[in-house]
């Protein structure tokens, strides 16, 4: 890069481009943000648990109602169950006390995960060392389901609306 495209005072927001976003950008007051906080409730992990034990059950009800199979829809309800339950133990664990320092909620985080991950693996070799018959789609697809409804919870919440609509602008 030659030395004169380099601006000399690297702070100078005329030099890089940026003296229109400065100018646009406007603080909150209390008021807005508490208005923003309001509109946008915080997704809590236990609402995320709940979302995947109501796909889960409604993925056991499906596979009872269209095999008639009391061992697929037992296979599904396993398949729900290893990933509702260790996904419970990390939000028990993540929420039980919060972490101060940063370098202790890393830490909380990744020791949680790990016990988590543990936990969908020995839940689901018990399940295939002592079921059977074992109906691998049943098990399969409602563990999937209930693994990635996620997604259905965060499309609930909407698209964001911007800040400058909290001042009427």
């Amino acid at each position: 890069m030659d030395q004169q495209q380099i601006p000399e005072n690297l702070n100078d927001a005329d030099a890089w481009g940026d003296e229109g976003e400065q100018e646009d950008f406007k603080p909150l007051t209390r008021e807005q943000a508490q208005s923003l906080r309001d509109r946008q409730p915080q997704l809590t992990p236990w609402a995320l648990v709940a979302c995947q034990a109501a796909a889960g059950g409604l993925m056991v009800a499906l596979w009872y109602l269209f095999t008639w199979d009391g061992s697929k829809a037992w296979s599904a309800f396993y398949g729900a169950m290893a990933i509702v339950l260790p996904n419970a133990v990390m939000a028990w664990g993540m929420s039980r006390r919060p972490a101060r320092h940063a370098g202790a909620v890393l830490f909380s985080l990744m020791l949680w995960e790990s016990i988590k991950i543990l936990g969908v693996i020995a839940i689901l070799v018990a399940v295939v060392l002592r079921v059977h018959p074992l109906s691998w789609p049943a098990l399969l697809s409602t563990l999937v389901v209930s693994l990635k409804v996620y997604w259905l919870v965060l499309l609930k919440r909407g698209h964001r609306k911007s800040i400058s609509t909290i001042d009427g602008n």
